[in-house]
């Protein structure tokens, strides 16, 4: 499979876990904008997902680090304190 910068070619990132329990979901295009695939990552996993024609956008909860063509992007789960 060759990688090519086409304008057709799907962007991609990567989600490195930095604590347990961190949540990617996949959300669909279009009208209805809603839930469509959820991963739970432990820490130290990698999941690398793209946009598609059914994924407009990526939503990322809890300690984690995102991998983009613009940079690093770091996500953290706030503790409420008591």
């Amino acid at each position: 499979m060759e990688i090519t910068n086409d304008s057709n070619q799907n962007e991609y990132i990567a989600v490195k876990a930095e604590a347990s329990g961190v949540q990617v979901i996949g959300m669909t295009r279009g009208s209805d904008t809603r839930p469509h695939h959820t991963e739970s990552l432990d820490s130290g996993e990698v999941l690398i997902m793209q946009f598609t024609d059914k994924t407009s956008l990526i939503k990322i909860k809890g300690n984690a680090k995102v991998y983009t063509k613009f940079g690093v992007i770091e996500s953290e789960k706030k503790v409420k304190e008591i």
